[in-house]
């Protein structure tokens, strides 16, 4: 762990100075698209009107003949894509793979001043992003990018979420932290085959009542302590949680109530696999009108936050004030990227 006095210098000569606080910008859903197909490239810029954040994909999911063909195909899309409103990210291949030094010094050399986050996979302590950190400023210093490029970690293994904090805290480029449930499932033993949700064995039953043969059962969320496990160490941090993919793409509504469920438990976003998942996201994690109406007379009420104010019946003392500006913070985010709700919220 590097010195507090030496946490928030450059790594490396001439590499910019790192950002003391994370860019304010709406990040509702991460959308990943596969840069080695050239029609989902060409509809780029109709993609990118629709979502808070574009992220090309290098690693799962992407063949190992076409792993080049992808790299390319991102830095070419990124390079002539016109969408200054829109976060561009990209998911690099593990740090143990043959591809890694090749993605990071090629896509850093080409698009390195539009790239704001590098989304690093299988991250199993603050050692892997200390690595990247490290060779990011070199690069950044070689090839002249005038902002610092931040990190994303994806917690896919059971060391990874044992070493959650650590990760947070290893860097001043850190973006945030992404659950990523399928390769976690597998490196814990889970007995799932689900990419995210529940699993329809996994839950309670009410108790037994006498005379009465069946029992209600109610399924459980697998996710839930990873995902608050991953929320406190990023909002202790200062950066920000995801919720993963959720890899039934047909099922729409259990896919807005995992994402639901993430969003009330202090998640940012998630990501979207499919077009038909970007309105969920942005249904999502987008304020309710309505509570967002009611936060705002909250803070009217108390514009410094102190005192106590009784609002249909209902007090307010300093702690929902705090609850408010978050949901009202949030909503003045969404509004700049979105007319819509920016009209309806009032802002």
């Amino acid at each position: 762990m590097k010195l507090p006095v030496n946490f928030y210098k450059p790594l490396a000569t001439g590499a910019p100075q790192p950002l003391r606080e994370l860019p304010i910008r709406p990040e509702r859903m991460i959308h990943f698209f596969p840069p080695h197909i050239e029609k989902i490239r060409a509809r780029l810029p109709e993609t990118a009107r629709q979502v808070d954040v574009l992220c090309g994909n290098l690693e799962d999911a992407i063949p190992l003949d076409a792993k080049e063909a992808a790299r390319a195909g991102f830095i070419e899309a990124i390079a002539t894509l016109d969408a200054p409103e829109t976060a561009i990210w990209v998911r690099v291949n593990a740090l143990n793979s043959p591809w890694i030094l090749d993605d990071m010094d090629q896509i850093v050399k080409a698009v390195g001043n539009r790239l704001d986050v590098i989304m690093l996979p299988k991250v199993e302590g603050p050692w892997d992003i200390h690595f990247a950190d490290q060779y990011l400023a070199l690069l950044e210093a070689r090839y002249g990018v005038q902002k610092p490029i931040l990190l994303h970690a994806l917690l896919e293994t059971a060391e990874g979420v044992k070493n959650v904090e650590q990760i947070a805290g290893a860097s001043p480029r850190m973006h945030g932290l992404s659950l990523g449930p399928a390769d976690l499932a597998a490196s814990r033993g889970m007995k799932t085959t689900r990419v995210g949700g529940g699993h329809p064995f996994y839950g309670v039953l009410t108790d037994p009542v006498e005379g009465q043969i069946e029992r209600a059962f109610y399924q459980q969320d697998l996710w839930h302590y990873t995902v608050a496990r991953m929320v406190d160490a990023c909002v202790a941090h200062g950066i920000r949680a995801f919720y993963g993919p959720f890899g039934d793409l047909k099922d729409e509504a259990a896919c807005e109530s995992q994402f639901r469920n993430a969003f009330l438990m202090g998640c940012t976003g998630a990501w979207s696999l499919a077009p038909n998942q970007i309105p969920i996201a942005r249904r999502v994690f987008s304020p309710d009108v309505k509570e967002v109406l009611f936060a705002k007379r909250i803070l009217e009420a108390m514009p410094d936050g102190a005192g106590v104010a009784m609002i249909d019946g209902k007090m307010q003392d300093d702690a929902t004030w705090k609850q408010a500006k978050v949901i009202v913070d949030l909503a003045r985010l969404v509004a700049k990227k979105d007319p819509e709700l920016a009209e309806a919220y009032g802002l």
